[in-house]
């Protein structure tokens, strides 16, 4: 059973007869069936009954009502009502819009709206590049999705995706000051996709692709960094390879290994998996398998998905064509953004000595985490209520501030590499260990330390271009 946690919060408002052991009653009660109470605050007050408000966090909508019914099974207790801390957090949507300008007075209208702005807007016309310092594209993204691959629940559409796009632009405010906004469309046409967000290009300093599935997500964002001027980035992809490489970094620290000599297993080859394994062959890593659902991926067969026949080509040097269970033996390092339950205790047991484990499917990992740490020496996982989580938050935010600082249209693997440092380099030496591998996604350093990593490879990328050109 799962355990209890925040996103499955509730808030029960509970009738019960005055005394002095009544709101401990109604906590012990709670905590029998299941529930981790949070808080007990008192609403109301009279001779004969008190109104408490109980709020507990739960494993889901079933195990919410079990803790109504046990409440209710006290003597003299009704729960007059159950309100959902989730639901209540997104009435209304997250976002707002926030004008930075005050319009105090008829002056003040004439410089923000008609007729000064005419002004702006002919300069504009004249120099389009000046809508880079004189509107929102200056610190403005474009989250863009089609409800294709929505975290674990698949292809829900454009509505039902609102609410994780909203979250991902909410995230860009708080831990970095990128102002962005949600763009969920209503079709799954490539093509279609591709011309409507070079439509809507204008408005933007960039595009965050945020659960379309693959393997449309990969041409989507190739034809899109081709064919605009502003930065493109698919966080699925290249902010889970960032972290990964983040959390690798400092784990091979931990255990004494070295990149270029581990041999690692990467379960799952979509998008995340596909660029993970991208920038660990950028940083240098020399022996990687990596497995889909029928086994490893090698070069004694022919794909016709090219990001598939692209990991043949540059992995599995020595052929190997066995099962995922097959490849850990001896593996040092295994990585799963796959699905839950792929791997059990064996796997991991048969791995080398002081293994690496990250097992990344959310909300339910490869392998149960405690399960996992009783043979590995370094456990993460996607999730937020075990150690070193593996959180893009660390990532994105930062990542998009240094390019929007920079200016810079393209995103070259040099930027993503800087990223992962960055962030590996927040777990001072002597904070590091097993269990702390991975910076707070609350830290505050962490997306400015991120931010000036790209802008600084940005900034040289370009004084080599310049100095190749001179």
């Amino acid at each position: 059973m799962a355990n209890p946690g925040p996103g499955n919060s509730i808030t029960l408002r509970v009738e019960a007869p005055s005394g002095f052991t009544a709101t401990s009653e109604l906590a012990a009660a709670a905590a029998a069936a299941g529930a981790a109470v949070t808080a007990l605050d008192v609403t109301e007050s009279r001779h004969e009954t008190i109104v408490v408000d109980v709020t507990c966090d739960t494993t889901g909508d079933e195990h919410a009502r079990q803790v109504e019914d046990a409440l209710n099974r006290l003597e003299g207790v009704t729960v007059r009502n159950v309100s959902d801390r989730t639901f209540l957090m997104h009435l209304g949507g997250k976002l707002q819009v926030t004008p930075k300008v005050t319009l105090n007075n008829r002056d003040d209208l004439s410089r923000a709206y008609t007729p000064g702005v005419a002004r702006v807007c002919l300069a504009i016309a004249e120099n389009p590049d000046a809508a880079r310092n004189l509107t929102i594209k200056r610190n403005t993204i474009a989250v863009v999705t089609d409800g294709s691959a929505v975290l674990g629940l698949g292809n829900i559409g454009p509505a039902a995706a609102l609410p994780v796009m909203e979250g991902k632009a909410a995230l860009f405010k708080q831990f970095a000051n990128v102002d962005a906004w949600p763009v969920c469309l209503d079709t799954q046409d490539t093509e279609e996709i591709i011309r409507i967000v070079k439509a809507l290009a204008p408005v933007y300093g960039g595009v965050n692709l945020e659960d379309i599935a693959a393997p449309r997500c990969f041409e989507i964002e190739n034809r899109l960094r081709e064919e605009l001027d502003i930065p493109v980035f698919h966080d699925d992809q290249h902010g889970t390879a960032i972290v990964t490489l983040a959390a690798l970094v400092n784990a091979l620290r931990v255990v004494g290994k070295e990149l270029s000599e581990v041999r690692i297993v990467v379960s799952g080859v979509g998008a995340a998996g596909s660029a993970i394994i991208a920038l660990l062959k950028a940083q240098g890593a020399q022996h990687i398998i990596a497995a889909g659902r029928s086994g490893a991926i090698h070069s004694g067969v022919s794909y016709d998905d090219d990001h598939r026949a692209w990991i043949a080509a540059n992995t599995n040097e020595e052929g190997f064509s066995g099962t995922l269970h097959e490849a850990l033996t001896g593996a040092d390092v295994f990585i799963g953004v796959s699905a839950p339950h792929v791997i059990g205790e064996e796997q991991v047991a048969a791995m080398a000595d002081k293994a690496i484990v990250f097992a990344m499917a959310n909300p339910t990992p490869e392998i149960d985490p405690a399960v996992a740490a009783r043979h590995a020496a370094v456990v993460a996982t996607g999730r937020s209520d075990f150690p070193n989580q593996i959180n893009n938050v660390l990532a994105f935010p930062g990542f998009f501030r240094g390019l929007l600082d920079a200016g810079v249209s393209d995103i070259t693997p040099e930027m993503l590499v800087a990223a992962a440092q960055a962030i590996a380099d927040r777990v001072a030496d002597d904070e590091l260990n097993a269990s702390y591998i991975i910076p707070s996604v609350f830290d505050p350093h962490v997306a400015a330390d991120v931010a000036a990593a790209v802008a600084g490879a940005a900034h040289s990328a370009r004084t080599a271009a310049e100095e190749l050109v001179g």
